[in-house]
């Protein structure tokens, strides 16, 4: 197969702001497999400087794993490549999730089938998605919150970690009564300050909250799990099915991102150790495009709530063939992945 792949910039139509970080424009990185006289397959690595990923160490895993994909001639290999290549790829889970989105759309095109069917599951089982609030001045959360209400997104996530919390929440009741709403903390709280505060976000009438204390603090998110009156869902703290049985009894449910795991393989993986466990399970992304967004929609089936607005963020995507309307993420019955660059 050949290897072929493009740096290029996300912008998002509002600034995006989370407690610990703000950005208008990411960098992704697309993969594109092919075969001599057939087709191509496509895949999206959304690297996060949290997870010490860039454009630049994606290129660089890519290039490590160049001479094993070039000399594989079969995408149902996956098992192989995918172990060949994790010693050139090392902590990459970004392009690892490229790789293997390309190789599942480079499948479900040679048989003529979307990836949800070779995974033998139903997209109308899949759960609503959220759209996500980043922080913001009033003004600006009323506009997204709006936005939002417009295109009837029954679920919002609002993002979380500072003063403006209430008046955020307060702006989003508002506006939108009826929505069931979420918050991410993205770890800015210690555990004491998390218990104080979800006590006083509890009247805006919580479904969750997501990652309240560092990635590292098990033993706070059980402090905080044992006081808060909202389950909490583990997205820092679970990147890999391995982290997954250190987190029972500390939290209620785990958020999978296929650029922090490492792809639909081990996202599969992940699924499966969490139901083991009676956790709950969360599918979410970072800021992405389409082609991104689809291939974590393929596993939509299989969890109990969705976080998959990378691409509603972006000011332009330049994939078509998913949508979201209402909420629901609507798959294509295109073979693949079922996305196509504009």
């Amino acid at each position: 197969m050949k290897l072929e792949y493009e740096v290029v910039p996300l912008h998002t139509k509002h600034r995006f702001t989370i407690a610990r970080a703000g950005h208008t424009e990411r960098y992704a990185v697309w993969v594109r497999l092919s075969e001599e006289d057939g087709p191509s397959g496509w895949g999206e690595a959304d690297p996060s400087p949290y997870y010490g990923e860039t454009a630049d160490t994606v290129r660089a895993a890519l290039e490590g794993c160049r001479r094993v994909l070039e000399v594989a001639r079969d995408p149902f290999a996956l098992q192989e490549i995918e172990a060949a290549c994790l010693a050139d790829l090392g902590g990459a889970a970004s392009a690892r999730a490229a790789i293997i989105s390309a190789l599942y759309d480079l499948m479900g095109k040679r048989l003529g089938a979307p990836v949800h069917r070779l995974l033998g599951l139903d997209p109308s089982r899949a759960p609503w998605t959220s759209f996500t609030i980043g922080i913001d001045e009033s003004e600006v959360v009323r506009q997204k919150v709006r936005e939002a209400v417009v295109d009837e997104f029954p679920i919002l996530k609002v993002k979380v970690g500072t003063d403006l919390d209430e008046e955020i929440l307060s702006i989003v009741r508002e506006e939108a009564p009826d929505v069931r709403l979420r918050v991410d903390a993205n770890t800015v709280w210690n555990p004491k300050q998390a218990v104080s505060r979800i006590e006083a976000l509890e009247s805006f009438e919580l479904e969750f909250v997501e990652q309240p204390v560092a990635a590292h603090d098990i033993d706070g998110l059980r402090f905080v799990r044992e006081r808060s009156p909202v389950p909490i869902i583990a997205d820092e703290s679970c990147v890999r099915a391995t982290d997954i049985p250190r987190l029972v009894g500390a939290v209620d449910g785990i958020n999978i991102k296929l650029a922090k795991c490492g792809g639909i393989s081990e996202a599969l993986r992940m699924i499966h150790t969490a139901r083991s466990h009676s956790l709950s399970v969360m599918l979410g992304c970072m800021v992405e495009t389409s082609l991104g967004i689809a291939a974590a929609a393929q596993l939509a089936p299989l969890v109990d709530y969705a976080d998959l607005d990378g691409a509603a963020l972006l000011a332009d995507d330049p994939f078509s063939g998913i949508s979201i309307a209402r909420g629901r993420v609507h798959l294509s019955a295109e073979p693949g992945l079922g996305v196509f660059r504009r």
